[in-house]
């Protein structure tokens, strides 16, 4: 209740050392493929929104509290197919919690969260209608010198571009958009169309989730996540 020390089965993730060995651990077994990270800060906490306090729309209530780690350092190692082999990069953590962020007429979100090639971060979401319109929008940009921007629902546009329908249940997810964030303009590709994520367990779940680069104004990698576009799939 009052650190990160998680688990599921065999997978699990630990926060653990202070100061200078503050580290996360991350180690997953499964039979056809493992891993074994260590993850290590380099920068500070980006607080979201106000001082951590993330809102996703209009109303008070509709806010998170909302942390992230951008430019992680991770070193260790990832077995597949039976091989082993030295794994490093970098990383983004998010840690976000509230009890309510989709009001009337939101039915999903696009988010992103990017480590600049400089040094910098940048995070940034939509909250969108059933039409494809934005009903909120909000980003966060910190440069390699660490000073901090925030945009507003006026400053941040997503316009799909191209799309990947999915093999399992017929959804179109805009794999490929625009971003204009403030003076930025941007534009995101995916490594892979096929990153969505299909669960039956406990509930069945569909969403794109995935590994991304963009180009632009600001050049980096990280990770896009869409949900709503895709009906739940049928058990």
């Amino acid at each position: 209740a009052t650190d990160c020390d998680i688990h599921i089965g065999s997978w699990r993730m630990r926060r653990a050392g202070a100061g200078q060995d503050e580290h996360f651990r991350l180690r997953a077994l499964d039979p056809a493929f493992a891993f074994d990270l260590r993850l290590v800060p380099t920068q500070p906490l980006l607080l979201q929104g106000e001082n951590g306090w993330s809102q996703k729309g209009p109303r008070p209530e509709l806010a998170s509290h909302y942390v992230s780690w951008p430019q992680m350092q991770v070193e260790g190692q990832i077995t597949l197919d039976h091989a082993t082999r030295p794994a490093s990069g970098r990383a983004w953590f998010d840690h976000e919690w509230s009890s309510e962020v989709l009001g009337d007429g939101g039915v999903g979100w696009d988010w992103i969260g990017i480590n600049l090639d400089d040094g910098g971060a940048l995070m940034a979401f939509r909250i969108r209608d059933a039409r494809g319109g934005t009903i909120y929008g909000h980003a966060s940009l910190r440069d390699a010198a660490g000073k901090q921007s925030r945009f507003g629902p006026q400053d941040v546009q997503f316009t799909p571009l191209e799309y990947w329908r999915s093999p399992r249940n017929g959804s179109n997810y805009p794999v490929q958009m625009e971003l204009h964030i403030g003076p930025h303009r941007l534009r995101t590709t995916p490594v892979l169309d096929d990153q969505e994520i299909a669960t039956r367990r406990p509930l069945p779940i569909s969403y794109w989730e995935g590994l991304v680069q963009i180009e632009g104004s600001l050049r980096g990698r990280g990770y896009l996540e869409m949900t709503g576009y895709a009906e739940p799939m049928r058990l």
